[in-house]
């Protein structure tokens, strides 16, 4: 016996993010969809059972546990298992960010797969997004925002393994620089940032290497004096100041370190011609 509860959500009051529709289903022995094409980005995740997904050339078996992404555009077919069919719940999606938001997870054109145990925690925001079916104000910010606690949750724990086998390091990497571009004005530490992506130290030290030829203590370093000669031409602070916005609290310190960089001290600098 099949049994679905749908949503289709009606009118847009966001563009970045926003949800198209949601769904659970529960599959009979041998259901199939497709080949079909979505003019939208889809995510399902399975909470029993098993099937098989087939999308890009690559074809997937899937179990209670995992997901999947479907793409725009892109033709891709699924069917439950004849003995052990699944059951699954599903969000379309799409916007100006969707694919930068999905890249942040891990997921995109080389990832269509992921495992995560947050099942229950999806399973009840989708629940409370069908409770939200009629066109007022409240429920399309309702909806946004449990679109959004869908996604915090699925990032939660979410596993996403390269094709080689390995955690794709770059994810990390890139988080890490946005963690520094973002604080760098703070006295944030190297273990400030391996906490904010969740390794250790040392591990993103390895990942740093590999991907920018510097440690994290140099990229650090160096965005902050990149940033501190910027503002010593197009603004007016003292050198103090500078220091100050650029994260180093003792301002001798910040000009020997911007001396050794450039070969200048900050008031030379600024002086040049």
């Amino acid at each position: 016996m099949e049994n679905s509860y749908i949503l289709k959500a009606r009118g847009r009051q966001f563009s970045e993010l926003y949800l198209c529709f949601c769904g659970y289903q529960e599959c009979a022995p041998g259901y199939a969809f497709g080949p079909a094409v979505r003019s939208n980005y889809v995510i399902h995740y399975i909470l029993k059972g098993k099937g098989i997904y087939r999308a890009e050339g690559a074809s997937y078996t899937l179990e209670a546990g995992q997901g999947f992404l479907i793409r725009p555009d892109v033709q891709t077919f699924y069917q439950a298992d004849e003995a052990d069919p699944w059951s699954y719940l599903w969000i379309g999606f799409d916007g100006s960010r969707t694919a930068e938001y999905l890249a942040g997870l891990g997921l995109g054109e080389n990832q269509l797969t992921y495992r995560s145990s947050k099942g229950n925690q999806l399973y009840r925001i989708v629940r409370d997004m069908l409770k939200h079916n009629t066109y007022t104000t409240a429920n399309q910010f309702m909806l946004e925002s449990l679109l959004y606690a869908f996604f915090s949750a699925l990032s939660e724990d979410l596993d996403v393994v390269s094709v080689s086998g390995r955690s794709d390091g770059s994810l990390y990497v890139r988080k890490a620089v946005e963690f520094i571009q973002t604080n760098y004005a703070n006295p944030i530490r190297v273990t400030d940032i391996a906490d904010y992506v969740c390794i250790n130290r040392s591990y993103l030290y390895t990942l740093f290497r590999k991907e920018l030829h510097m440690s994290p203590q140099e990229y650090l370093s160096n965005y902050r004096l990149t940033r501190a000669s910027e503002l010593l031409i197009v603004t007016d602070l003292s050198v103090e100041s500078v220091a100050f916005s650029c994260g180093y609290s003792d301002p001798l310190v910040f000009s020997k370190a911007f001396k050794a960089k450039t070969g200048q001290t900050p008031s030379r600098y600024r002086s040049r011609p």
